[in-house]
């Protein structure tokens, strides 16, 4: 679960946002209202943290690799460096879009420029996962950035959806465990993501087919996962669950229906698996994580001492997850406020209601 991109403490107001399709002019699709720039952010936390790596330069890589290793293991480590780039180019963007500031716009810029001029998409969704952050960045900006940049930023967002695209489709109808669970959902978010960005109707239509084919797949009708079954950890179900509700909500200017709410054609939803893990967020239930797990992987990280792979299960570990349900579904609203982070994405958002 990708918990670094939360901001505390300011989620009950921001999770007061609702969902909106009409956009101003000079901003992109996206899931709600976007904030006015305003001179008065000069004291805002977001825009403090992004001055704050105002001078940082990008480190990108040509390919990354995350996925099945262990810190020091192969190119973990510098992989894992390059990918803080992400991260301070969302932020900056975040805070441009809050502030106005142009050296704010001109980091953006640079970090855009840096990665689509250097990545070689591997198609692996672990290792790739967090890539949608340097695309929300461009979304954000996309209409300030010059022309070169917008040229490259859409030429490796294409790349992305059409490359997730024919995988997903030569595995129609798979019952391999990596084209049902996780895996398959963090391709989905992907390819909606990079398909939001793009606008492009053809594969903004493939991403709302893929996501309910993974819906049906992964979660049943009772709301518990594949992942949960297999690994028998609450950790992987908000790894499976975030990126579908990602998904959704980067569709969710393209449509009039809520994805949360849609059943497959099991009976299944995204907000039966939600509700399905409520009782645990809320501290009613607790679990003990990986005890029946089947992926050996799990046991390795267990042996090497890394959090979060044993023992009582965290509800703060779904504090991203519920913040992203809210947006679309506002019961959860409560639950996400009491968990107390927001993603940093949403932080772009204009508050309703009569401030902050």
């Amino acid at each position: 679960m990708n918990t670094r991109r939360l901001v505390r403490p300011v989620a009950l107001a921001l999770l007061t946002i609702a969902c909106a399709t009409a956009q101003a002019a000079d901003a992109p699709r996206w899931w709600c209202p976007l904030a006015a720039s305003s001179p008065s952010a000069s004291d805002d936390a977001v825009l403090t943290r992004a001055l704050a790596h105002l001078d940082a330069q990008p480190h990108p890589m040509a390919h990354l690799h995350t996925q099945g290793l262990l810190p020091r293991q192969g190119i973990h480590d510098a992989s894992a460096e390059a990918e803080r780039d992400w991260p301070l180019a969302l932020d900056a963007a975040v805070a441009w879009r809050r502030s106005g500031q142009p050296a704010l716009l001109r980091q953006v810029t640079r970090y855009l420029d840096a990665w689509a001029g250097t990545y070689q998409p591997d198609f692996n969704p672990i290792d790739e996962t967090n890539l949608v952050e340097l695309f929300q960045a461009y979304a954000l900006t996309r209409n300030a950035l010059p022309a070169s940049t917008r040229a490259a930023m859409t030429m490796l967002a294409r790349r992305i959806a059409e490359g997730y695209l024919a995988r997903l489709q030569r595995k129609t109808g798979s019952s391999y465990i990596n084209d049902i669970n996780n895996w398959q959902s963090h391709r989905i978010k992907l390819l909606a993501m990079s398909a939001a960005v793009l606008g492009d109707p053809a594969l903004v239509a493939a991403a709302r087919e893929r996501l309910m084919l993974q819906v049906a797949a992964n979660i049943r009708p009772d709301g518990s996962t594949v992942d949960f079954a297999q690994r028998d950890a609450l950790h992987y179900v908000t790894y499976d669950l975030e990126p579908l509700v990602q998904a959704a909500l980067a569709l969710s200017p393209y449509g009039k229906d809520n994805l949360l709410e849609a059943r497959s054609a099991s009976g299944s939803s995204i907000a039966a698996a939600l509700d399905w893990l409520a009782p645990y967020a809320e501290g009613r239930r607790a679990h003990q994580e990986f005890v029946h797990t089947q992926e050996p992987f799990d046991i390795e990280r267990q042996r090497a001492g890394l959090k979060g792979y044993g023992g009582t299960w965290d509800p703060r570990n779904s504090a991203a997850l519920y913040a992203y349900a809210a947006v679309l579904l506002p019961r959860y609203r409560a639950l996400a406020a009491r968990l107390g982070a927001v993603p940093i994405e949403l932080q772009a958002c204009a508050v309703s209601g009569a401030g902050r």
